[in-house]
């Protein structure tokens, strides 16, 4: 178990920060505000599923 979320953890992290950084890039090189808002959305979205599996290796892990 420990060695999913080894792996999960920063794939994750990783994730969030692509979709981070792809929506802010749509945002300041003046695309769409609506493909900015998505991605921004989906971003947290990302970032729940991120701080759960972060969570959970911390409560496995501690045991």
């Amino acid at each position: 178990m420990e060695r999913v979320f080894h792996y999960l953890t920063p794939i994750a992290v990783v994730v969030v920060l692509i979709i981070l950084v792809v929506g802010l890039w749509n945002m300041l090189r003046g695309g769409n505000p609506g493909t900015s808002q998505r991605l921004m959305r989906w971003r947290v979205g990302l970032q729940f599923f991120a701080i759960c599996v972060i969570m959970a290796a911390a409560y496995f892990m501690g045991k």
